[in-house]
């Protein structure tokens, strides 16, 4: 199965990744703080996004159309008083098939499954009064698990050609990988 695969893989890049982000979440003390998050995952979300609409329907993903972040994520912002930024990453992982886009999807689906504690963190950290503004973190809300079950399902029974499975495992590093480098980027870019 793929999908053990894919853990394994990119065990190393996706821990990269969560030290940059946990971090930030955990310093979260102003909405102004909160927004800069947001937008921080909006300027790497919404282009991959447009990637994987170019590969992918609700043909190889089940409810694909639902699975859409972006719009979650500007939502959230409005919602706590702040505007989506134009900036967005440029350096994106290679999504030129199916079977790329599905290991970046790996990604982006995967960003789902910590939401509801991460929610928790934020809502409790600004004291925000309704769900309205983390919708984004909480993802497919009790749904979640079973959004979840049914991509890992398609993924699984997306293909069995060894190269192919080859694509999506390096494009699911290559997509924790190119996240990392764009939150670092923004990381140092705010420092500064």
């Amino acid at each position: 199965m793929i999908l053990q695969r894919l853990r394994s893989e990119t065990k190393e890049a996706h821990q990269a990744l969560e030290k940059l982000i946990i971090p930030r979440i955990k310093n979260i003390r102003s909405n102004e703080d909160y927004i800069s998050l947001l937008n921080l995952f909006y300027g790497y979300f919404k282009p991959v996004e447009g990637l994987l609409y170019q590969h992918l329907s609700d043909k190889e993903v089940p409810a694909f159309s639902e699975r859409r972040k972006s719009g979650s994520i500007v939502n959230d912002i409005q919602s706590a008083g702040g505007e989506s930024t134009d900036v967005v990453c440029t350096n994106l992982p290679s999504i030129s098939n199916s079977n790329e886009a599905m290991g970046a999807m790996y990604v982006m689906e995967g960003s789902t499954l910590g939401g509801k504690i991460i929610s928790k963190m934020i809502q409790q950290a600004l004291s925000l009064p309704t769900d309205e503004s983390v919708s984004f973190f909480k993802g497919y809300g009790e749904s979640s698990d079973e959004m979840w079950a049914s991509f890992t399902h398609a993924l699984d029974h997306h293909t069995t050609d060894p190269q192919q499975q080859d694509q999506i495992a390096e494009a699911a590093n290559n997509t924790f990988v190119k996240f990392k480098n764009w939150v670092e980027h923004n990381t140092v870019a705010r420092q500064n």
